[in-house]
């Protein structure tokens, strides 16, 4: 009887073991994936998460370079959660049924219009893409209004962003749309074609981990291409404020979002992650520590003044997202074979 006794509590002991995992440790580590870890918010997000009992590891890469990464795990998936990319990439992550649907506690607190109504991705920061300048070196002289008006004319003035990132991609969607032509190659006129050779091929493109505000600061490269939250970060640990373009038909406005991936074998420690990480609180520290508008009303509220200055500045333009996820791909490829070679 002892004997059995014995066994019974060493078995229990074993299984206890087992289901606390670690010396009885709940196992409360995530894999993120994302293309908005940058200035500091990856560092940011654990160290936060962390004290919230969650431990995760943040993977960081360009959104494009993300997207396709992600397409090519398919069949052999690391990652537990997304963060960031816009909804032309989480249309991609549709299509190859790499998404979990799931609804967030704070899902009917946010306008759905800016996510996915099939509860696949979520909103969480709203990012008008601009193309800011010194205002110092354009006081005398008249800055381009438009991405169109780039060009020769500004030949190696101005940066953007690699067009593996979801920036780059969004703001040469944000060019070809307008030239819309059933016609055309890839949809596009010759006319479009044109245009984006000449805003390519005299645009410098911003290496890995360059500090390419201090080209702008000494008026070397006046002109960058930014997303909101990095113009008003860079705004203020900068302490110099700078002009932004100002097209007609407004800017491309990306959503970040977020998503479960549908092989997670951690879906309700997920779901628990983005209950919090969405959550108005949370997103309302991320707009006071990184510039970030929030998609949350509540976080908005309660986001410094710059941030509303600038969103009250700028208007959205009018994107056909769906026809952009179509052809984005095949764009991207065109110009980086033909204009960049």
């Amino acid at each position: 009887m002892k004997k059995l006794l014995v066994i019974a509590l060493a078995f229990g002991l074993f299984l206890g073991g087992c289901a606390g995992g670690n010396g009885g440790t709940e196992d409360r580590s995530l894999i993120i994936y994302t293309n908005s870890a940058s200035d500091g918010r990856g560092d940011w997000l654990t160290d936060l998460a962390e004290e919230a009992g969650f431990e995760i590891k943040v993977v960081h890469m360009g959104g494009g370079e993300l997207t396709n990464r992600l397409i090519a795990e398919k069949n052999t998936q690391i990652a537990d959660l997304v963060w960031g990319l816009n909804a032309v990439e989480y249309e991609r992550l549709k299509k190859q049924d790499l998404l979990q649907k799931y609804e967030p506690t704070w899902a009917k607190e946010v306008d759905m219009v800016l996510g996915d109504p099939e509860g696949y991705y979520y909103p969480i920061v709203v990012q008008p893409l601009m193309m800011a300048y010194n205002l110092e070196v354009f006081a005398n002289e008249e800055p381009p209004k438009d991405w169109t008006e780039l060009g020769s004319k500004f030949a190696g003035r101005y940066q953007i962003h690699p067009l593996t990132g979801g920036t780059s991609r969004s703001v040469l969607a944000s060019i070809l749309v307008r030239y819309k032509d059933p016609n055309g190659e890839l949809g596009i006129s010759q006319e479009g074609w044109d245009v984006v050779k000449e805003y390519v091929q005299n645009a410098y493109f911003i290496q890995t981990n360059e500090d390419y505000w201090s080209r702008v600061i000494d008026g070397t490269r006046p002109m960058t291409m930014i997303w909101g939250s990095g113009l008003i970060l860079n705004q203020n640990n900068l302490g110099q404020k700078f002009g932004i373009m100002q097209p007609e038909v407004g800017v491309p406005f990306v959503v970040e979002q977020l998503a479960i991936f549908k092989n997670s074998k951690k879906n309700a420690l997920a779901i628990e992650f983005i209950n919090w990480m969405g959550s108005a609180e949370i997103q309302a520290k991320f707009a006071q520590e990184f510039g970030t508008t929030p998609a949350h009303p509540d976080a908005l509220a309660e986001a410094p003044q710059d941030i509303k200055d600038l969103m009250a500045s700028v208007s959205p333009q009018d994107i056909d997202w769906k026809f952009v996820a179509e052809n984005i791909d095949s764009w991207v490829e065109k110009v980086e074979l033909e204009f960049r070679n």
